[in-house]
């Protein structure tokens, strides 16, 4: 008499409360999960776009020297540039003097044959 017996109905909400709160339980690990995995995902892809960008930091720091260095051989070719422009300058006034030098002898050819020819028939 003295013992008190448990009303069936309270096991029922005890097991209806306890289902809900394992589900609720269940619930927020796979979302835990879900985050945890997305975030493991985030870490990969910026762990591998670091190597890229690495990656092209070296290839940028290779053109950059690759870069100078053709700097440095055209700066060599300029002073022949400038040598070629020179000679070609001095090439064209070389024609001009013989251009002249070659009427000029082409008019003494001329005075000569005409004293030649005055010369042959006297």
């Amino acid at each position: 008499m003295g013992e008190r017996s448990v009303p069936p109905e309270r096991d029922e909400i005890s097991e209806s409360l306890n289902d809900l709160l394992t589900n609720v339980s269940t619930m927020i690990k796979g979302e835990l999960q879900g985050t945890n995995n997305l975030l493991e995902l985030l870490e990969k892809m910026n762990t591998r776009v670091a190597e890229e960008y690495k990656g092209f930091g070296d290839v940028a720091s290779g053109l950059r020297v690759f870069v100078e260095q053709l700097k440095a051989k055209n700066g060599n070719f300029d002073e022949y540039v400038q040598q070629i422009d020179s000679m070609e300058q001095q090439l064209t006034e070389f024609e001009a003097v013989v251009s002249v030098l070659d009427k000029y002898i082409s008019l003494l050819e001329s005075k000569v044959q005409s004293a030649y020819q005055q010369h042959s028939s006297s």
